[in-house]
């Protein structure tokens, strides 16, 4: 597991202005964030505009992501949904070649109770072939994972093997670091709490913002882990005012807006997502400059 200690990225998906997605862009990008020193990579997340993408597309840019990475890294698949019998189905059929684990986002739209997010990941932790990351992101999903069913789920099957938390609650993050496995992972889902949370001892973060500046947000994670916390504050510090911008009108508009001005790719969405404000994009570019 030491694998998924550090900085992983959550992916954008390039397209082409035409709504196809953009397999030169992708390349770019893989190669940006392991030449900036990303310790893993995350296909098809939120950041992915996966809501936007068939079945098909899903399978091709998983195989090219696994093609492209070559091994380089490891690879996580983001693979989630809120029909269990139908996710687990996604899961069995995956192909695996390349990939190390899977990341599941908790059910949306459906509000379930804690005993029925306890189910639907006994459900998929029984048909995985590969391990598997527990996803918190109570502000897309409408409900929350307790830290009493994270732990309860972490010691009950060995092959969940951490949590990507996006709830931003820290009293929530103190109860799964008192209580959870010693190996299980408790990994940072929002950036700009990426330093607190590692102070506290989570694993690292699987990031946004990574996908436009890999190099900076890579060096203050090591930092954290080194326990250089002074010196990793000044990046984080750094780096505030570009993830507010990044995040001002949406995940992942800002930054496409900011790989699109570095030359990695075009800044493309999908409906029922737009591109960002030319006001926006332009704030984006500017702080790019001071951040060099």
């Amino acid at each position: 597991m030491n694998k998924f200690q550090g900085t992983g990225v959550a992916l954008i998906t390039p397209f082409n202005t035409d709504g196809s997605v953009d397999y030169t862009g992708l390349k770019n990008l893989i190669n940006h964030l392991i030449d900036g020193g990303i310790d893993y990579l995350v296909s098809l997340g939120t950041t992915g505009e996966t809501a936007t993408m068939t079945k098909d597309e899903k399978k091709q840019v998983w195989a090219y992501t696994a093609e492209i990475n070559n091994k380089r890294l490891p690879l996580v698949a983001g693979i989630g949904g809120n029909n269990t019998l139908a996710v687990a189905e996604d899961i069995k059929t995956f192909d695996t070649d390349g990939y190390s684990a899977i990341l599941s986002v908790s059910p949306y739209y459906n509000k379930p109770t804690q005993e029925g997010i306890y189910q639907h990941y006994k459900y998929l932790a029984e048909v995985s072939p590969l391990d598997l990351f527990l996803y918190n992101v109570p502000g897309r999903t409408a409900s929350n994972i307790s830290p009493e069913t994270t732990c309860r789920l972490a010691n009950d099957f060995k092959n969940i093997i951490g949590i990507k938390d996006a709830c931003g609650n820290f009293d929530q993050f103190n109860q799964i670091l008192r209580d959870k496995p010693e190996e299980f992972l408790l990994i940072s889902g929002d950036d700009p709490v990426t330093l607190p949370m590692m102070a506290m001892g989570a694993a690292g973060i699987i990031s946004v913002i990574g996908n436009a500046l890999p190099k900076q947000l890579s060096d203050m994670v090591k930092l954290c882990a080194d326990g250089d916390f002074k010196a990793a504050a000044k990046i984080h510090l750094s780096l505030i005012e570009f993830t507010r911008l990044a995040f001002a009108e949406g995940n992942p508009a800002g930054v496409k807006a900011a790989v699109k001005h570095i030359g990695i790719c075009g800044d493309s969405v999908r409906l029922p997502l737009i591109k960002a404000s030319s006001n926006l994009e332009t704030a984006i570019i500017k702080e790019l400059e001071i951040l060099g």
